[in-house]
Parts: C-alpha cells; structure tokens; sequence
C-alpha cells in the first residue's frame, strides 16, 4: 500500500464473523508493535475459498454483508474498551463499490475507502459515496480515498481526484516474485514527491 507520500502496512482480514472481538485485540497488538502505522483493512469477503478452506460458511451476498455489519459494530466498541489502547485511532479501510450496501457501510464506518473502479467509475461512485456520508452526519473530508494502481497514467488522473493512497499486487511467478509494478508505482511516487 502506497501513499504518494508516505509508506503503511495493511493487514486485511475478509470474512469476519464470531472472531470480531478477537480481530479488535490483535489490531491493537499489531498497531503497537508498528509503532501506530497499523491500516486495518476489513471486509465481507467475495472469494468462496477464503471461506471453505477454514470451514466457514460461504452464505449468500446479503449474510455476509449483514455480519460484515454487525462485526464492524462490535469491532469498533472493542477497540474502544481495549487497555492498553492503541497508539493511534487506527484507521479502518472498507472496499468495494456496491450501491446498496457496501457504500453506506463505508459512508458510516470507513476511515478510508477502496476501489478497483476506473477512473470515470471512481468519479461516480465518489459522488454517491459523498452523499451518502453527509447522510451519516460524518464529514467526507475524514474518508480517505483509495485506488489499486493500474498504471502511471490513471495515477495521474486519480490523485488529481483526490485518491491519496495506492494498493498494488505482487504476483507470484516460478521464479519468486514479480515485483515490477510495486517498483513502478515506487518511482511514480518519488517522483510526485
């Protein structure tokens, strides 16, 4: 995860459900021993095998989305009560682009916000994200804005946006890694400096 001006650690857990509280007190953890740079990425989970292979229950759109919900609720009362308390409010990151639930949920619930959208998809949904949140009587100033890189030039366009922060992939090949985009989107961002 990338910032044009600033490096973070993501620790992204898909598919909450009864371990909410659980999740509350390692973030914590975790954001002590980063010493405060602890993004904690959440989500309902879209990938079935992220289910299967530890024996939960893949359910349907909508019960998943319900105890995404739920979870980000209890999660939120955790890190509250928790003692020690974290070094910093850590910051809460909800993906997707979904209309019906997922924008509201960020609306009420998201310190940051990301997508996979294009650039004209992003404008859109960025709108709707907007009302949405003066509809939750939070401010859309304290959502930051996330994209995956695509590239250089829709970098260009999605910081003029407002994005200011960037995720990216390193994909495994036969040989290690390919770690050629998160190289590229590295100098872009030296370069922006």
């Amino acid at each position: 995860m990338i910032k044009p001006h600033n490096t973070n650690r993501e620790f992204a857990l898909s598919g909450i459900n009864h371990v909410a509280l659980v999740c509350a007190d390692m973030a914590r953890t975790v954001d002590h021993i980063s010493g405060g740079r602890l993004i904690l990425g959440l989500g309902a989970g879209w990938y079935e095998k992220d289910y299967s292979v530890y024996g939960y229950d893949y359910g349907t759109i909508t019960s998943r989305m319900d105890l995404f919900e739920r979870s980000l609720v209890r999660i939120e009362n955790r890190i509250a009560q928790l003692v020690p308390h974290p070094v910093h409010k850590i910051p809460v990151l909800i993906g997707g682009m979904g209309v019906r639930r997922t924008l509201p949920i960020v609306a009420k619930h998201a310190d940051i916000w990301h997508t996979f959208a294009s650039v004209p998809e992003y404008r859109r949904k960025n709108a709707m994200l907007k009302d949405l949140v003066a509809e939750a009587g939070r401010d859309e100033k304290h959502i930051e804005r996330a994209v995956h890189w695509t590239g250089r030039d829709s970098a260009d366009a999605f910081l003029g946006e407002g994005v200011t922060l960037f995720t990216t992939e390193i994909h495994p090949t036969d040989d290690g890694y390919d770690f050629s985009e998160f190289k590229d989107m590295i100098a872009w961002r030296d370069q922006t400096r």
